[in-house]
């Protein structure tokens, strides 16, 4: 073997660690493509081979998804959430919505019983910004916008492992919700967490586990088609 290989594989890993801190820091959000091969060369000040080997190990890890032909795009932000996204791409999508309503369903009920003023703020905001992206009528944006709100009751639940499990199931949530939605963003299809919020704000946590118990199968797309659980609308 020659001498050399060790010393490559040692910057091959400097260059992973480099992207996957692009990543998990969100200068490279989900969705979102990476700066081509030539580019992070010339950013990076490495060869070429480096490079395609980091960017490999992250596609490897879940973090990244080349696609020939388009380029290599973000799939997720730790390795845990890539291999969310893989277990669960082909689940049935009946078993991603309880799993998505239990754990929506509790961190509102923790987030009534224990937000702080910053954190009814931070969810007006998120609120005010999915019906934005509703009106609008841009798809990606809505997903983008309603998942930062789920989130956003997480993070009021100020429990840290439910808030990094729920971060992590975030690519799966977003792949749920556009297969819900579909390609059309029709009036019937909008559901809404105004309710969730206030009853967030009130301190009323069975309420606030109510309302979010029906999200996940509140659309008529994937879900819809689904029997939903008894005391649904």
């Amino acid at each position: 073997m020659p001498l050399t290989s060790p010393q490559r594989s040692v910057l091959a890993d400097q260059v992973i660690a480099q992207l996957r801190a692009q990543i998990t820091s969100g200068e490279w959000p989900v969705g979102s493509r990476i700066p081509t091969e030539p580019e992070l060369v010339e950013q990076l000040g490495v060869a070429r081979n480096t490079v395609r080997e980091a960017v490999r190990a992250l596609a490897h890890n879940g973090l990244l998804d080349i696609r020939q032909g388009s380029g290599t795009y973000v799939l997720a932000t730790s390795e845990l959430a890539g291999v969310m996204h893989r277990r669960f791409a082909a689940a049935d999508p009946r078993h991603v919505a309880e799993l998505r309503s239990a754990l929506e369903t509790k961190a509102a009920q923790l987030a009534a019983e224990r937000r702080t003023e910053q954190d009814l703020k931070g969810l007006d905001a998120q609120l005010d910004r999915r019906e934005r992206a509703w009106d609008s009528g841009d798809l990606e944006a809505f997903v983008e916008a309603d998942v930062t709100l789920h989130m956003a009751v997480v993070a009021a639940s100020h429990n840290d492992v439910l808030a990094e499990l729920y971060a992590d199931l975030g690519a799966v949530v977003r792949d749920f919700l556009r297969a819900d939605l579909g390609d059309a963003m029709r009036p019937e299809l909008h559901v809404d967490h105004a309710r969730m919020v206030e009853a967030i704000r009130e301190q009323d946590g069975e309420r606030a586990a109510a309302e979010a118990s029906l999200h996940p199968f509140g659309c008529r797309g994937v879900a819809g088609r689904l029997t939903p659980p008894a005391g649904a609308p």
